[in-house]
């Protein structure tokens, strides 16, 4: 699986962005601030819905507008495929397959599926419970089909139970006829169903974190024997240290009864007080925590910062094993800007594992962050150029793009959508879609892209707070 092209509009710093990709390595290489890291972090949002750099959609789109828009072909042992995201400030976010109806967001979660290695991997050791918890959604997310409508209605329920403590707390608000006792009635229901819907999600993050701890383990192994050196200090066949990941729920009582339901209620009522009085949720899947200990030990204190960067590589390798273990094809690996990081064993081993990949993404500030040569290399400054440009240099560009693209089924294609007058409700839209899809970028070429052409001339975030 390899994207071969990717559009972005109004993402980030992006007012436009077009870029063809090959299989195998591919390198944007610019200065920092170019946005290379924005155009990777598209290829995530697409993939697994969230970002790792932020909570909530609004930082996602560019200042003075109200929307983003990702797309992207992506090419797979069942042909080509066109896929799109559009992110919006307020309300639900939409996506589109093969230019289909509109769809959720969680429609299109995981039928791109990557990992992302970043400069922040290091705080899946060193950081918050909510870097790690964040870690646990998107794997979630990839591994299982229904986790993210499931988080989503998590995250809804736990907002109506947290007004309604507050509600409590400040003792106004009330209905002038039930007072009081409506909102504890509303209180008991939603917490009611706060636990059935927890107690999913927390089922869901235990198997996902069974299915990661082997491999994890196995590759920590792996990457520490080649990472250290034998020492004089150290014996030989000194057993290597072992990494192992636990996961702390915060409804623990799911680890001790079989039927957890009436425990966590009197927890509930245990803890009503105090909920009152802070207005929050103070117990449920918003505050659980992945723990990775190094030989028994927690890692977050004891492990030394290589032996961190060692354990967060293993973990977003046991991630993609994983993935790829269960989709059966290999999921696209974004390395960003993570080679000034590494030292020189560590950034051989990573190029080891994205040498063996069907797609890469490597973001890199200047050629010789990368210790190894070869790949499609990008020009991010060129690229930045060539979307600031003219409207009319705009209009060339896109129909060179839109031309070079083409082909004779797809041209067949677009004869019978001129006829239906089928459109496209984002324009421009850069992104081919496959030649037989009723969506085919060629198919607007001859009247919605020209048309949108022509009118670019004329006009030229913590999840404790639940």
């Amino acid at each position: 699986m390899h994207i071969s092209r990717l559009a972005l509009d109004h993402y980030r710093s992006w007012e436009r962005c077009v870029l063809d990709l090959t299989p195998g390595v591919n390198i944007l290489q610019g200065a920092n601030g170019l946005g290379k890291t924005n155009i990777v972090e598209a290829v995530e949002v697409l993939s697994t819905g969230s970002s790792h750099r932020t909570s909530s959609s609004l930082p996602l789109i560019e200042r003075g507008y109200t929307s983003a828009v990702i797309r992207a072909n992506v090419d797979d042992t069942d042909g080509q495929h066109a896929y799109e995201a559009t992110i919006v400030a307020r309300g639900a976010n939409r996506a589109r397959i093969n230019g289909g109806k509109s769809q959720y967001m969680r429609d299109l979660i995981g039928l791109i599926p990557s990992v992302s290695f970043t400069p922040e991997d290091q705080h899946l050791v060193s950081g918050d419970p909510a870097t790690r918890r964040n870690f646990l959604n998107q794997a979630a997310s990839l591994l299982l089909p229904h986790y993210a409508p499931l988080l989503q209605q998590f995250t809804h329920i736990a907002k109506q139970r947290t007004a309604l403590l507050k509600q409590l707390a400040d003792g106004t608000g009330f209905d002038p006829e039930y007072g009081r006792q409506a909102v504890l009635s509303g209180l008991e229901t939603w917490t009611g169903q706060f636990i059935d819907i927890g107690l999913r999600l927390t089922r869901h993050r235990a198997d996902v974190v069974r299915r990661l701890s082997e491999p994890f383990g196995r590759i920590y192994e792996a990457l520490a024997g080649t990472a250290k050196p034998q020492t004089a200090t150290q014996p030989p066949h000194a057993p290597q240290q072992m990494a192992a990941l636990t996961y702390e729920p915060s409804f623990d009582e799911v680890l001790y009864f079989d039927d957890p339901v009436a425990e966590i209620s009197r927890h509930f009522q245990r803890i009503y007080s105090g909920e009152v009085a802070r207005g929050r949720n103070l117990i449920g899947p918003h505050r659980d925590d992945l723990a990775l200990r190094l030989d028994g030990m927690p890692a977050r204190e004891f492990a030394s910062n290589g032996e961190m960067w060692t354990m967060a590589l293993a973990l977003k390798m046991a991630l993609y094993e994983v993935v790829q273990e269960q989709r059966g094809t290999k999921p696209i690996v974004i390395l960003d800007d993570v080679f000034a990081q590494l030292d020189e064993s560590r950034r051989g081993q990573i190029l080891d594992f994205a040498d063996a990949q069907d797609q890469v993404l490597i973001t890199v500030a200047a050629a010789s962050d990368v210790p190894r040569s070869g790949g499609n290399l990008i020009d991010v400054a060129r690229l930045r150029e060539q979307s600031s440009g003219t409207p009319d240099e705009h209009l060339a560009a896109m129909m060179a793009q839109l031309a070079s693209g083409r082909s004779a089924a797809a041209s067949d294609s677009a004869e019978v959508l001129a006829e239906d007058g089928q459109s496209e409700p984002c324009q421009p839209s850069e992104v081919q879609t496959p030649p037989d899809s009723p969506a085919s970028l060629d198919a607007q070429v001859s009247s919605e892209e020209r048309n949108a052409a022509r009118t670019a001339v004329r006009t030229n975030g913590n999840g404790d707070d639940h």
